[in-house]
């Protein structure tokens, strides 16, 4: 008799698994970011740690802390994309973005976090403050506080810089697009700040 409740079981589970999904179906494509001013192939940047820039990993507002495409309905509303899907968080994309764009657009040489035996003069951290669609607006807003320190300095920089774009239509492949090319627009003002 327990044999055959342990079979019945084992059947119920394994006929349930096929109906039940424990995670939403991911999207056939994921969204991305990509510099508009990149590092052309084959570039030498050769530096001291005075010139070089090291961006530490950038923090997010929790509602920003996912994979998913943030939507603002009003000043207290929010929602996520249907069917929009980050390749991974808005930070850690725009991260990268903040790389590729400063080394194109100052020369000068951004070290990954992980090479911890180099550390260069010059730190840039921030806080994405805004990353998604405006319904309300038809427009996409990127807002980034950023944060630039120097060693042997007691002082420190802030400043918050932001771009709106508008959008034709709220689906995926067009907010991407918008939030792309705010995303760049914010990346180069960064950069202009840092090379000064």
């Amino acid at each position: 008799m327990k044999r055959h409740r342990l079979a019945f079981v084992g059947l119920a589970a394994a006929t349930l698994s096929g109906c039940i999904s424990l995670s939403p179906k991911p999207p056939a494509r994921m969204m991305a970011l990509t510099a508009t001013t990149p590092l052309a192939p084959g570039t030498t940047i050769t530096t001291g740690d005075d010139k070089a820039l090291a961006i530490a990993r950038l923090s997010a507002v929790p509602a920003l802390a996912t994979q998913r495409v943030l939507v603002t309905d009003g000043p207290t509303a929010i929602a996520y994309l249907k069917d929009g899907l980050w390749a991974a968080q808005p930070a850690e994309l725009f991260r990268g973005l903040l790389s590729e764009t400063i080394s194109a657009r100052t020369g000068r040489a951004v070290t990954d976090q992980r090479m911890v035996q180099i550390q260069p003069d010059t730190r840039l951290s921030g806080q994405l403050s805004a990353f998604g669609l405006d319904s309300q607006g038809a427009a996409v807003t990127v807002i980034f506080d950023a944060t630039l320190a120097h060693s042997g300095s007691d002082q420190i920089q802030t400043r918050r810089f932001a771009a709106r774009v508008g959008v034709a239509s709220e689906q995926p492949p067009a907010v991407a697009a918008a939030l792309n090319q705010a995303a760049n627009q914010v990346a180069a003002d960064v950069a202009d700040w840092v090379g000064k």
